[in-house]
């Protein structure tokens, strides 16, 4: 049975009407991987339980930026594209997960959703503390800038490397670690690029897009991560399912 992973989808207008996006990478970073991708869009925070029930695997999908009051901040001018009702989805949303053991894979605004549900909090604003250019939007598919992981980590074990180069669309990062992640991969500037829980939950998050890197060694072995923690789930269901 193939594994069903969630993928959190973006509020938005189109046409003049509300729509839930998701980008077709995410999806065919999935499908490649050998799971079924279902679009989860944005509910209150009480409808978490039923929608976990139906999945094997999270991935947390990139987006615009968490409101700084999340974690007690007063947001500077930089700060953009904040959905106060998707913060309050996508953050219950990880908690349940971790309390469930439920894999997790954050992407870019995911790892940053995954550290602010722990209690961590961000660099509002990443010009303000490196030279180094994050948000190269239109070269979302080229090579950037370095980055090193640690390897000892879920991450490294599941890209199959240690170093590497990677594409780079965001201006925000990881300012203070969340309780009970560790961070495992910096850019060679120190800007935080992947973290992971430590012994407990399995989840793991990078600050890069490796879904628009297939072409990369790699970054799609981390959707296989995702996809193969979350067949655990799948199996056990059909087991449940014969008995």
């Amino acid at each position: 049975m193939k594994p069903r992973v969630g993928v959190t989808a973006t509020p938005t207008i189109h046409d003049d009407r509300l729509v839930e996006e998701i980008n077709r990478s995410y999806v065919r970073a999935v499908i490649d991987a050998g799971g079924v991708p279902l679009v989860v869009p944005v509910l209150e925070p009480t409808d978490v339980d039923a929608v976990l029930d139906g999945l094997d695997g999270l991935l947390l999908s990139g987006g615009g930026d968490i409101e700084p009051a999340r974690y007690g901040q007063l947001p500077c001018e930089h700060v953009d594209g904040v959905d106060r009702a998707r913060d309050a989805w996508e953050l219950a949303l990880v908690e349940a997960a971790l309390e469930r053991d439920l894999p997790i894979f954050g992407i870019c605004r995911g790892l940053q959703v995954l550290n602010v549900a722990r209690g961590g909090s961000l660099v509002q604003h990443l010009p303000d503390v490196t030279e180094q250019s994050h948000r190269e939007r239109e070269r979302y598919a080229d090579e950037i800038h370095a980055v090193e992981v640690q390897a000892d980590s879920r991450v490294a074990e599941a890209m199959g490397l240690t170093t590497g180069r990677v594409n780079t669309l965001h201006h925000q990062a990881v300012d203070e670690l969340g309780s009970g992640l560790r961070i495992v991969g910096r850019g060679d500037d120190g800007v935080v690029e992947a973290i992971e829980v430590v012994d407990g939950p399995r989840a793991i998050a990078v600050q890069w897009h490796p879904e628009l890197l297939p072409h990369l060694p790699g970054h799609p072995e981390l959707f296989r991560w995702l996809v193969l923690e979350a067949s655990r789930g799948a199996d056990l269901r059909m087991v449940e399912a014969v008995a």
